[in-house]
């Protein structure tokens, strides 16, 4: 079984958020700050071996939970 990764950088995922939710503002990145880690992966094989695999992609999901959030939390 293949399993594919993918990555997102934190300005993809602040910029994905930011057309979900409608925020009108300027994101901004203080750079004179540590990155942090590179990458923070989750590892999946032991759900795909069960045959799970994911078909939400990172805005719809983002998407679903502000929805859900909305819903339940507002």
């Amino acid at each position: 079984m293949r399993i594919i990764y993918k990555s997102y950088t934190t300005r993809e995922l602040a910029q994905a958020i930011k057309h979900v939710v409608g925020f009108k503002g300027r994101i901004v990145f203080d750079t004179s700050k540590p990155d942090g880690a590179c990458r923070k992966l989750t590892d999946v094989s032991r759900l795909s071996k069960m045959g799970w695999n994911y078909n939400v992609d990172l805005t719809e999901g983002i998407e679903k939970t502000y929805r859900w959030y909305l819903e339940h939390c507002v």
